[in-house]
């Protein structure tokens, strides 16, 4: 984009290569095992990408929602699912303890997590409350100088391999009460279930924190009782900025598979590229994935400039899947049988990025929260 800063130029080449390196080449074997790379997970740590966001005193880049962004696409071109770990880490765990926790518990937490020695994970869904996030059942009960937590958390990413927690809890019985704590692994009465088997990120591991008469010390509350339902809405706009990254990512590699399939396959004596039916697809694919770049840029820069709003992030978020998941079902047409076999990685690349249709908040609900708002502003 044009109004890259230098740093956010180098930063792209450096998730560039990092991705070319370490992330394509096992990103089939990550898919077809159901298997995390755990050891490119670690080395992002390295290049300082996972604190992306954080103040630098703590191992921090102290970069914005840009940056974030960059490193979603760069990324998400080459595997999608690792992808979607790096932000649940990332956005969900590191960004929101960045923004909320007190400095004790930055100081505490975030060196680690930063540096790739401990892997974070965020939960805020359950079994019977996805969309409806702030109905939320799991429970936090303060007894001395602990609280007792009861309940289930479900599609956690990073789950079974999380040192750190970022949980959401209801403390009282109106919606607006909840309160957030930071669970670290091995704290009694929290454990995790098995893993989750999904149709696509399936090199992102998922799973279920579950808590039974968990204690988690008061230290660990983040914030006041009752704090939490600004910080989750805060938060979930960065993330809805941030995962549509991927989608871009995903939406370019198909556009650049396809340029290649077509300057290589041959029918009727001549490359495919040579037909207008292909190029049709080809220019159209392209163009709305140049569309797609210039929509979630503007409005990652807006973010970062201060410019925040629910209702763009909602916009971003319901407009870049939902293309992503049509430029890669054309991109399974224009290869044919083969864009059907798993010898090329577009099936994987349409399943991969179904996901960012439902996570962060289903296109229904972005739908509602556009709406809503919208309807809202015109009543004044």
């Amino acid at each position: 984009m044009w109004f890259f800063s230098d740093e956010e130029k180098e930063l792209a080449k450096v998730c560039r290569d990092f991705a070319k390196n370490e992330l394509a080449p096992f990103a089939e074997k990550h898919d077809e095992e159901d298997s995390f790379n755990e050891a490119a997970f670690r080395k992002m740590g390295e290049l300082g990408l996972l604190g992306i966001t954080a103040d630098p005193k703590y191992g921090g880049s102290g970069l914005g929602a840009t940056a974030a962004t960059i490193v979603m696409e760069e990324f998400g071109k080459a595997c999608a699912g690792s992808t979607l770990s790096y932000l649940a880490h990332a956005m969900l765990c590191v960004n929101n303890i960045e923004a909320n926790a007190s400095e004790e518990q930055k100081a505490k937490y975030l060196p680690k997590l930063i540096s790739g020695e401990h892997i974070g994970c965020m939960g805020m869904s359950e079994p019977e409350y996805g969309s409806d996030a702030i109905g939320m059942q799991t429970r936090a009960k303060l007894e001395g100088d602990h609280y007792v937590i009861n309940g289930t958390k479900m599609w956690i990413t990073n789950a079974q391999y999380s040192d750190i927690a970022y949980v959401y809890t209801r403390t009282g019985d109106e919606k607006k009460d909840l309160t957030t704590f930071i669970v670290e692994k091995g704290m009694e009465g929290y454990t995790t279930g098995n893993p989750i088997h999904k149709m696509g990120m399936r090199s992102s591991p998922t799973g279920e924190l579950i808590f039974e008469n968990a204690k988690i010390p008061v230290a660990n509350r983040v914030g006041e009782e009752g704090d939490s339902t600004y910080h989750m809405m805060k938060n979930l706009e960065i993330e809805r900025i941030t995962i549509s990254g991927i989608s871009l990512g995903i939406a370019q590699a198909c556009v650049d598979q396809c340029i290649k399939y077509a300057n290589e396959r041959k029918q009727f004596g001549k490359t495919i590229g040579n037909h207008q039916l292909i190029q049709k697809m080809l220019a159209e694919m392209a163009t709305e994935t140049e569309m797609m770049r210039h929509f979630l840029y503007s409005v990652a820069k807006d973010y970062d400039n201060g410019n925040k709003g629910a209702t763009v992030a909602a916009q971003v978020k319901l407009a870049l899947p939902k293309m992503a998941t049509k430029i890669a079902l054309d991109a399974i047409q224009l290869h044919g049988g083969y864009g059907y076999s798993r010898e090329f990685p577009l099936e994987r690349m349409m399943r991969d990025n179904k996901l960012n249709e439902i996570g962060a908040g289903t296109n229904e609900v972005m739908i509602m929260i556009i709406a809503k708002n919208l309807l809202k502003e015109a009543a004044k």
